[in-house]
């Protein structure tokens, strides 16, 4: 895979665009906190993570079928359903007193809470 078919593949999936930068294939036309940059570098091709201005490498590739294929993975990675699916998130949400007090009861129960004991890890 290539650049321009790696942004064809992220397009066909839904992938926003403004998650990604493929300088001279995929500009990004809006500008997030934080979003990913694919751009080769003399003979390798890293991806990094432009964060506020901020660029972090967090892989380096020796092809760019390996690092378009790397970026493919990453932004396509779908998170496994809630617990108890969308029905239990929606009541949660109706209820804003439930969530405080579920939060003030994990406040409660936090190991090392005012009692000098170390997080447990």
């Amino acid at each position: 895979m290539n650049r321009t078919e790696l942004t064809a593949r992220l397009r066909r999936e839904g992938v926003p665009d403004a998650l990604y930068e493929i300088p001279g294939v995929h500009p990004v036309a809006l500008q997030l906190d934080a979003y990913y940059v694919l751009r080769p570098e003399g003979t390798t091709w890293p991806v990094l993570l432009r964060q506020r201005g901020a660029d972090e490498v967090i892989a380096r590739f020796g092809t760019e079928a390996e690092a378009c294929t790397y970026l493919y993975d990453t932004l396509t990675d779908v998170p496994p359903p809630v617990p108890g699916g969308p029905e239990r998130v929606d009541r949660l949400l109706a209820d804003p007193d439930e969530i405080q007090r579920r939060a003030e009861e994990d406040f409660e129960r936090a190991p090392g809470r005012n009692t000098g004991e170390p997080p447990r890890s």
